[in-house]
């Protein structure tokens, strides 16, 4: 019953938040959200501790006439996903405590809306369920965006609801492509994979296209990709954290769970385009990154790469990769939301986040400085941090499946860190700017928050085998 619990603590909170007067809302959603995350460490140590299916499953006879039912499930792969979601979510929660939310009953409620339906992503066993929770995570950060955005939100709004609503026809159109061709007219997943399974080449390859497309744009991956940064910059700093931490996550994830299991032959036939696009990503979007002039724009890019990287190790179809991938997932999101916390900083205190205009902020807040530099390098995949094992897998998965493919590849590692050390160079070293003179003092919240998200770069870095554990078996069931 995990799953139901996890599903509905954060709905449960929302309705809290708006019976409650709006003062209340933000302690509720954080209370909530550590609610959450006990909730899932519980369903981890069941899980670990080789718990009954009852425990870590649910399953309702729904639609019978669809053959579908209401069906979750909880593995490790999963477990990676609801871990990270449910770390992250008090987190950027705890980002707002210094500032003033206009509504926050919607603010606060639509953020514990998105969570409900990104663990309903994570934990389906069921393709129609699938699909209706991937379509419901798409409506509260729509109107996150939209409401709380910043000038030209409608427009840009709009780009990013069109090309993701988009995609997803075109997964539910493969949805049903595979539930017609099962046995006995289902949408469990397993019914989906030996449907998938018995197809012909040419059936594949319209399936694998119509899924890899839903999930390409919302990584997004090359050439897909042009909805990604507009909306990054021009969304609220929370809303940025819920799309780049957890929400572009559906994509990777959906390409372990449901594409690689599901066509196999249109699979192997079309890895070395996928592979291609995903390292014409990282290195697009490194250089367009190295480019910028605002830091938040310059991140917006970095997840780009980042992801690009991603999914070239899981298309790699080896154990490495794959488990590099859901270790970089999980890096990426704690890593990325620290970025963009920072960046909020720098804008609040400063009015901009042109990288020009500031500098020697070390020289009035060293501590600042400080956090900056552990997130940055986590980044940057230096090892002992959280992202060096998890780019480390994904180049040794892809290595195995093409040298050249990795070295190039690779280059994400140099390129990232030409990009990010210049950017901490213009914020954080040299003389004071005018506007950088007065920068205040981190306040409580804002180092709470560092200090949780340096304590699991510094951790899962020395010990990665906390994250790799989780998921090596599962994985294992999947990779060739």
């Amino acid at each position: 019953m995990f799953p139901l619990l996890l599903i509905f603590l954060p709905v449960l909170t929302a309705l809290f938040i708006f019976v409650l007067p709006a003062a209340q809302s933000r302690m509720i959603a954080f209370a909530g959200a550590i609610l959450s995350l006990l909730a899932v460490l519980l369903s981890f140590n069941a899980l670990h501790a080789d718990a009954t299916d009852v425990a870590l499953s649910f399953s309702f006879n729904w639609l019978p006439s669809l053959g579908s039912n209401i069906s979750f499930g909880i593995d490790g792969i999963s477990m990676v996903l609801l871990l990270l979601t449910n770390i992250l979510l008090p987190l950027i929660i705890l980002t707002t405590f210094q500032r003033d939310i206009i509504k926050p009953k919607g603010y606060f409620s639509l953020m514990l809306l998105m969570q409900s339906a990104l663990l309903g992503v994570f934990m389906a066993t069921d393709g129609l369920v699938f699909y209706i929770f991937w379509e419901l995570a798409l409506i509260p950060i729509y109107f996150i965006c939209l409401f709380w955005g910043g000038e030209g939100r409608q427009r840009i709004t709009f780009k990013f609801f069109i090309y993701t609503l988009l995609g997803s026809l075109f997964m539910l159109v493969a949805l049903i492509i595979l539930f017609q061709h099962t046995t006995n007219h289902s949408f469990a997943i397993k019914e989906l994979y030996a449907a998938g399974a018995s197809m012909t080449f040419d059936q594949q390859a319209w399936v694998f296209w119509f899924f890899f497309l839903a999930f390409a744009i919302k990584m997004p991956v090359f050439p897909f990709h042009t909805w990604q940064p507009d909306t990054y910059v021009n969304a609220p700093t929370q809303g940025t954290m819920l799309l780049s931490g957890i929400m572009l996550k559906m994509g990777t994830y959906g390409l372990i769970r449901w594409l690689l299991p599901m066509v196999p032959q249109a699979v192997s036939a079309y890895t070395d385009l996928v592979i291609i696009l995903s390292i014409i990503s990282v290195v697009y979007a490194s250089a367009i990154a190295m480019a910028q002039v605002n830091f938040k724009r310059m991140i917006a890019y970095s997840s780009i790469a980042h992801v690009g990287l991603i999914c070239a190790g899981i298309f790699s179809y080896k154990a490495e990769g794959i488990q590099g991938a859901l270790a970089q997932m999980f890096a990426h999101g704690i890593n990325v939301v620290g970025l963009f916390f920072i960046c909020d900083i720098i804008q609040t205190n400063t009015g901009t986040d042109t990288m020009a205009n500031l500098g020697g902020i070390r020289t009035v807040n060293q501590k600042f400085a400080f956090w900056f530099l552990i997130t940055m390098l986590g980044s940057v995949a230096l090892p002992l941090t959280n992202g060096f094992a998890g780019e480390f897998l994904l180049l040794n998965g892809i290595y195995q499946y093409n040298a050249w493919f990795a070295a190039i590849g690779g280059l994400t590692i140099i390129l990232g860190a030409v990009y990010m050390l210049r950017g901490y160079q213009a914020i954080m070293l040299g003389e004071t700017s005018s506007i950088t003179t007065s920068f205040p003092a981190l306040k409580l919240s804002e180092t709470i928050v560092f200090i949780v998200i340096a304590g699991i770069i510094v951790i899962s870095g020395i010990y990665p085998k906390i994250i790799l554990d989780i998921s090596a078996w599962d994985v294992q069931l999947i990779a060739h």
